[in-house]
Order: C-alpha cells, then structure tokens, then sequence
C-alpha cells in the first residue's frame, strides 16, 4: 500500500518537472494534440496509479501551458507509456510525449539517446497500439525516446522515457536547446 507521503512525493517531483518545462521547454515541441508528463507510483498498475497533467501541457501564444491542475489519473495514454515500460524495468516511471519530426529524431540520435521505432502495420489486432508499441520497443531494455510514426488519424509522436520526470523534463530541455537552429 502507498502512502499519502508517498503520493504527495510524486505530485511535488511531477510540478517540479513541469515548472522546468514552463521554464525552458521549446514550444515547437508541444504536438498539436499536447504534451503530458507522467511519473508513475512505485508498482503502479493502472493509470490511477500515475499522476499527470489535466488538460495536457499546451503551446499558448508561442508558451509551454500547462492547462489543469497535477494530479492522479490525469492521463491515460502517457500513462500506458509508463505502466507498460515498468513491465520490463520497474524503475523507469516517468514518460512524455512530444512533436514528430524527422529533424528531433536525428537530434535525438545525435545526443546519443537509445532511440527504437515501432510500425504501427504490424500492430496486432486486438490490442492497444501503446500497449503493444511501447512493448515491442522495450524488449532489449526501456529506450529513451520511442517514435511512432502514426497513421491516418493519428498525429505522428515522440515518447520520451525516464526513471522520473526531472530527468524526462531535462533530456526535452536537452533537446530545447539544440532545435532553435533546426526546422522541425
């Protein structure tokens, strides 16, 4: 059983993150459906067990904006990210999403990230594309970013993944700082 001591440590590690986000994340990250961060209760294995963003984080006049308030169950597809990701190493609980682009992809390379791709084509049926994506990327150990090149209907994504979200919220401030001279 977790604590409330333990929850509010998560909730105050996860505002911390986000306020370096406000602070230094490059908006032209933020994807057109937003970004979330996510961390993860130690065991945690439904998404109410993962603290979030409500309303997602936004680019408002060219600002990173975080919408609503943080808080338990605040995401549920960031959050598979995480929960699925902790299958196969528990200490990575913490997951964010980010803006396509062939350009942070090779930004992201050249950071040395461990980066893997998964083909939504060979996605099964019968299962959620994270769910399996997130899998299918992990089983030689958790990258640090996974990209998925979405389909029709799906807005083309980076998942960026960490043991916490300082760390999640420091490798995107990583980035921030080498795309001002890139075209994403």
């Amino acid at each position: 059983m977790v604590s409330e001591e333990e929850r509010d440590g998560i909730l105050r590690e996860l505002n911390h993150a986000v306020s370096l986000l406000v602070e230094y994340m490059d908006p032209a990250l933020i994807p057109e459906v937003g970004s979330n961060i996510v961390y993860a209760l130690p065991g945690a294995k439904d998404p109410a067990d993962v603290a979030g963003v409500f309303g997602r984080i936004v680019n408002l006049k060219d600002r990173v904006h975080p919408v609503g308030e943080i808080g338990f169950g605040a995401s549920d597809h960031i959050a598979r990210v995480a929960l699925t990701a902790m299958r196969f190493e528990p200490a990575v609980r913490s997951a964010a999403n980010i803006r396509f682009s062939e350009a942070t992809v090779e930004l992201l390379k050249n950071l040395l990230f461990e980066v893997c791709e998964f083909d939504r084509t060979k996605e099964p049926a019968g299962v959620k594309t994270m769910d399996w994506g997130v899998a299918f990327c992990c089983k030689e150990g958790v990258p640090d970013a996974i990209v998925d090149r979405g389909a029709i209907g799906k807005e083309p994504m980076i998942r960026i993944l960490g043991e916490d979200p300082e760390r999640v919220a420091r490798n995107i401030i990583k980035l921030s700082g080498r795309i001002k001279n890139t075209t994403l």
